[in-house]
């Protein structure tokens, strides 16, 4: 062969990305149908910054630091800035980031759908799911790795006091007493959940709350709740707290536990912290698109639904 003829030979693809187009042409359709599905709806879709001089303090969250600030972990501080503001309902899908995260499920720089809806709680956001993930699925089910998950509605609804009862080797009450909620949770009761239909997880204890506000009949546990598909979560939602006298408070121990652990420290988030009194009664949800893609293209791994993982950059 000549130099010119070895010159003149085409190069091969990066077979990495190649064998990932059917997968990525699904994945765009997937946040078609999503956009439109909020838009017919009259939600409004919203862009915000995504470098933080603070997230939401979280113990178990770990920042990706971008100079003297933080890449967001979600953009839901500044969405409930727009709350706050007089915007009713939202909608945004955008790349977070979470430091230390790698797994099959897990990326530390993912896409997240996340909605708000003013004079509402968190049972419409429930609804809300069940007719989202219907209007995605090609039947009324979703066929992954070998299993059949039935989407037809209702889905049950089962209190986090529950599952511990039916699934864990003690109480909900006892795990908090002897630090081993978040344990059990991983390992005994998530695995077991939505394995014939989708399961609403909610009514945490108040000391899992997060941001979310105190059920008005019940004061230790709170109005927050986890969506899961075949022992995968794919949601987090909550009646959002607007108390910022308690907020501040929650945040403060989540910052003391996060300096404790040694990571690095931020300051709280004062501006949202300040426009809180503001914001009326709402709710608000945590979608993750990766984990949905997968469900809805049978892939086993995030890797599959991405087209650059951190070991292909």
């Amino acid at each position: 062969m000549s130099p010119a003829s070895r010159n003149s030979r085409q190069p091969e693809p990066n077979w990495a990305l190649a064998r990932k187009q059917q997968t990525l042409r699904q994945r765009a359709r997937i946040l078609q149908r999503i956009r439109a599905f909020f838009v017919e709806r009259d939600f409004l879709e919203v862009e915000t910054p995504q470098r933080l001089p603070a997230n939401a303090p979280e113990t178990h969250i770990v920042p990706v630091p971008s100079g003297d600030w933080c890449l967001h972990s979600s953009p839901e501080l500044c969405m409930k800035r727009l709350l706050a503001a007089g915007f009713e309902k939202l909608f945004q899908i955008c790349h977070c980031w979470r430091g230390e995260e790698r797994g099959s499920r897990h990326l530390s720089e993912f896409t997240m759908l996340e909605w708000y809806r003013v004079s509402a709680d968190y049972r419409q956001l429930m609804e809300d799911c069940q007719q989202l993930l219907g209007r995605l699925a090609a039947k009324n089910t979703i066929g992954y790795q070998g299993r059949e998950l039935d989407l037809s509605p209702p889905w049950e609804r089962l209190t986090v006091a529950a599952a511990f009862r039916h699934h864990a080797p003690c109480s909900v009450t006892e795990a908090l007493a002897a630090d081993r909620f978040d344990e059990l949770m991983a390992l005994e009761i998530e695995p077991r959940l939505g394995v014939e239909k989708p399961v609403f997880l909610c009514d945490f204890p108040l000391e899992k709350a997060a941001l979310a506000r105190a059920k008005p009949d019940d004061p230790d546990c709170a109005e927050r709740f986890e969506l899961y598909l075949l022992g995968m979560e794919l949601a987090n939602g909550f009646s959002e707290l607007t108390d910022p006298v308690e907020q501040r408070r929650r945040f403060a121990a989540e910052e003391t536990a996060r300096r404790d652990a040694g990571q690095t420290p931020y300051p709280l988030p004062e501006k949202f912290l300040t426009e809180l009194p503001a914001m009326p009664d709402a709710a608000g949800i945590a979608l993750g698109i990766d984990r949905l893609v997968m469900l809805l293209t049978d892939a086993a791994a995030i890797d599959e639904v991405v087209a650059f993982t951190p070991e292909l950059l």
